[in-house]
Order: C-alpha cells, then structure tokens, then sequence
C-alpha cells in the first residue's frame, strides 16, 4: 500500500507527464508542487509559486511565507506540521495573477492532493484560491469564518502577501490565524 508522500509524488509525476499548462511551464523554473507533512490536519492553499519559490521549488518561502510562519509559531505550530501548497504549480511571468484556464487545469490535481492529505481544514489564502472553492462568498466578507462544504471545512483567510503591504490586514490576519486551533478543535469534537 502506497503511502501518502508516495500518492503526492505520483500526483506531481502526473502533472508533469501530462505537461499541465506547457506555456507556464516554459516560462518557470521548476514545478512548485507542495511542501510538508503529507498526514496535517491544516492544508494551506496560495495561488501560485513567485520568484522566490520558483527557484527554490517550495511554495511560501519568500517574504509572505516568512510571516506565515510566524503566524505558525503564534499558534504553536512549525512548517513541518502542516502542508502548504498552491492552486497553480508553476510561476506566472512577471507575477500576474494566474488565469481562470490555468487554476482550472491545475485544480483537479489540488483536489487529488486533498484526497490523499484529508485535513481537518483547508485554510484558503487570498481571493483566488478562496474562489476555487467557495467561488460564491468574498474573501472580504468571510474571512476567519469557518465554511463547511461537501464535508470539508474551508476557512477563509487574506493572503499574507496583502498584509505585508497594508498594517491594518496583518492585524485582521493575525487575529483570523489565531481561531485556527479553536477550530480544529470543534472540527474534531463533531467528528
């Protein structure tokens, strides 16, 4: 039987053999698939890789992934315990947001992923990623809400990118990561 990083690893073999999105892929370095434990309970989800993440082959490692794991460690947590990855696997040029065709050719894959993780919660960062899931509801609007659909938990959250740049979304997105361990806990009482 087959274990889970084994499942993530055929997952991102299929990507790449089925040559998902070649224009992208020719532009990037390199498949930015997902990093961490392959059994968390919290999977992190982001739009897409940027520069930093494009050469080291991990999603969230530049500025915006350094306050994530800061927002980790105030919730007493590490990388190491949860997964984080990415609608679309490989970098937009120039950073552009990625295109509806792009996330829609990637999002069988990230559902795949999901399958093989199962996590209590999928946390949503930013807008984009949000939509993939929950296409109806705005990020300004439910943001540190829990949301329950086809049996799994979605809590919408800003990207930490935006909070970077605006000091008043850091304090919302700091206060929004700290529910996290509260949730969990009511996602496992109802169990």
């Amino acid at each position: 039987m087959a274990t889970k990083q084994q499942k993530l690893d055929d997952i991102r073999k299929q990507i790449l053999d089925e040559k998902v999105c070649p224009e992208l892929a020719k532009t990037a370095i390199q498949l930015v698939f997902g990093d961490g434990n392959p059994g968390a309970e919290i999977v992190f989800i982001g739009e897409a890789p940027g520069k930093n993440e494009d050469e080291q082959g991990k999603p969230f490692v530049g500025a915006a992934g350094k306050f994530l794991n800061e927002m980790l460690e105030m919730i007493g947590l590490k990388r190491a315990d949860v997964y984080i990855t990415n609608i679309v696997k490989y970098r937009p040029p120039n950073n552009r947001d990625p295109y509806p065709e792009e996330k829609e050719a990637f999002l069988p894959f990230l559902r795949k992923q999901l399958e093989v993780i199962q996590p209590l919660v999928v946390i949503t960062l930013g807008r984009h990623s949000l939509n993939c899931f929950l296409p109806e509801l705005s990020i300004s609007q439910v943001h540190g809400q829990p949301k329950r659909k086809g049996g799994q938990v979605y809590l919408p959250l800003f990207h930490p990118a935006a909070a970077l740049y605006n000091g008043a979304m850091r304090q919302t997105l700091i206060d929004d990561f700290a529910k996290i361990p509260a949730i969990i806990k009511t996602i496992k009482k109802t169990k």
